[in-house]
Order: C-alpha cells, then sequence, then structure tokens
C-alpha cells in the first residue's frame, strides 16, 4: 500500500431530499445481469434492484435476458424490465431511452455479454458504473482494460475475484486475509484499473487510491450468496442521489454492515440470507440518519 494513501474513518452523510422531490430526480439506476442456459440466475439482478430501491432510488430498471423477464420482474415488482441487448450499440441505445444516470452491471451476468461488448459499453458509456460479479471476471480475461475517466467505475470484488484481476495484471501476490495484505491489493487494484476498488469481505475495504477506509459493521452471517449482489444495488442507489462514487461505497458498505448486524440479531447468524439484509436496510438507514442528527 502506498504510504499515500490516507486513512479514514469518516463515514458520509445520508443524501437530503426535498419536500417536494419526485422520482426522476432520485437516480435512474440500470440494474444490467441475470442470464440462462445450463445455469439460470434471475435472482441476482432482482436482489441488487429491491436494495437499491430500498436505498432511496427513484426509478430502477433491470436489463436482462428476455426469457427471465417475467420472473425477474416478479422477484422486484417496483422495478421495470427490459430485454438485455447483446450488442454494445443496442445497449447504449437502451439505456439512453431510459435516460439511465447510474449502471449497475454484472450481478448473475454470466454469459448473457462478451466481454468485447463489456469493454466497449465501458468506453462508450459516460456515467458510473458499478461493476461486480461475471462483469468483473470477463475484465480479468483482458491484457489490457483503457477507458475514459475509469475514476467513475466502481469495482466491487470478493477475494477470489480481485485475485483474478490482479493476476491479469501479472500481480504474483497471494491476497489471503491479512489485513495489511488486503488494504494492498485494494490499492492495487485502483492503480492498475483507475477505479473505486471495493474489497468485500470481513473488514471491507474502500480506497480510491488516495484515500481508504476500513468498514467495521457486518458479521459472519453475511457470507451467503447474494449479499453482493444486495452491496451493488446500494452504492447504485446512492450515487444516484448525488454522492461520488467514493464516498457512495463508503456509506453503503457501512450501511450493508449495519442492516446485517440487525439481521443477525433478529435471528442469528446461521440462518439470514440476502433477503434478510434487504428487509433490515430502513433500520440501517433510519440508524445512521438519527446519528447524524445528533
Amino acid at each position: 500500500m502506498s504510504n499515500d494513501v490516507v486513512i479514514t474513518r469518516e463515514i458520509p452523510p445520508l443524501p437530503r431530499r426535498a419536500d417536494d422531490v419526485h422520482k426522476g430526480q432520485l437516480g435512474r439506476i440500470a440494474i444490467v445481469g441475470g442470464c440462462t442456459g445450463e445455469v439460470t440466475m434471475i435472482g441476482a439482478p432482482a436482489l441488487a434492484a429491491n436494495a437499491a430501491l430500498r436505498s432511496g432510488a427513484g426509478l430502477v430498471r433491470m436489463f436482462v435476458p428476455a426469457p427471465i423477464g417475467i420472473a425477474t420482474a416478479t422477484l422486484a415488482p417496483c422495478a421495470s424490465v427490459r430485454a438485455l441487448p447483446t450488442t454494445a450499440d443496442a445497449l447504449l441505445e437502451s439505456l439512453r431511452d431510459y435516460q439511465s444516470e447510474v449502471v449497475a452491471i454484472g450481478p448473475g451476468l454470466g454469459e448473457s455479454l462478451s466481454v468485447a461488448v463489456v469493454v466497449e459499453f465501458f468506453q462508450r458509456f459516460e456515467g458510473p458504473i458499478v461493476v461486480d460479479a461475471d462483469a468483473l471476471n470477463l475484465l480479468a480475461t483482458l491484457d489490457r482494460f483503457d477507458v475514459p475517466n475509469p475514476q467513475r467505475l466502481v469495482f466491487t470484488p470478493h477475494s477470489g475475484e480481485v485475485q483474478r484481476l490482479l493476476t491479469s495484471r501479472r500481480w504474483d501476490r497471494a491476497i489471503g486475509t491479512a489485513p495489511a495484505a488486503r488494504r494492498a491489493a485494494a490499492c492495487a487494484l485502483v492503480e492498475f484499473f483507475g477505479c473505486t476498488a471495493v474489497l468485500k469481505g470481513h473488514g471491507t475495504v474502500v480506497t480510491n487510491g488516495q484515500r481508504l477506509y476500513v468498514n467495521e459493521t457486518g458479521n459472519s452471517g453475511m457470507a451467503t450468496a447474494g449479499t453482493g449482489d444486495v452491496l451493488t444495488g446500494v452504492i447504485a442507489a446512492l450515487i444516484g442521489q448525488g454522492l461520488v462514487p467514493f464516498e457512495a461505497a463508503i456509506l453503503a458498505v457501512y450501511l450493508h454492515g449495519l442492516a446485517g448486524d440487525f439481521a443477525a440479531e433478529e435471528m442469528g447468524r446461521q440462518s439470514m440470507t440476502a433477503l434478510d439484509l434487504i428487509e433490515f436496510l430502513p433500520d440501517a438507514f433510519c440508524e445512521w440518519q438519527n446519528a447524524d442528527e445528533d
């Protein structure tokens, strides 16, 4: 880790909303994900969409393969659904039609998009992008990754995904679980890709290469499928409400972990699911809002 990186413990306040605000002013979030085939994933984009809505997003649209559209819509009834285009031109046109301000790509994506389409999308879409799961795995297959204004990208890998991403850049160190090694890996991700890095796990690390935050909320009950999709939705929603990517990421991981702590108190760590995190997000938001007002 660079000695120039400043450790911060400051958690941003919640975005403020005016009494006369309408849904179109609170972020138009696009969730790009889902897949069909030998393995079908419909839950991941729905979890991200529901989490974004629970986190204050005004409008959320899921772009998923057509065969799973109805099923995904059933799981996230407050979001809209559109068939996922498979070319960059068509995807960008669909996002323009929706007036997308923030895109979250990767939850359950599988092989629904080629790596070439994903890279071209990153190069041509000008807004913030939260990159998770299978979208990160696609990027790990590349020798180079050059996009305009990469600081608008938020990468949200777990330890395996970050290892693959860094190995693609000839990083030859095992990351493991040691805090210093995790901080170094997150900083290396920023150095290689120019993004804001969110290295998930015990003591989630958030850094933009200048400041670094280590999260202290959360528990082992969150080690279950889908919790990363929930975090992706929370980050996207907070960016859509006006926070810059780094601050949105810090606040999101804090609230995501706090929701997990509330869920663990209610039902125990063994029985928690990602759905429980979404259910306890309102408690986490209220807790932080009350603390901020005090």
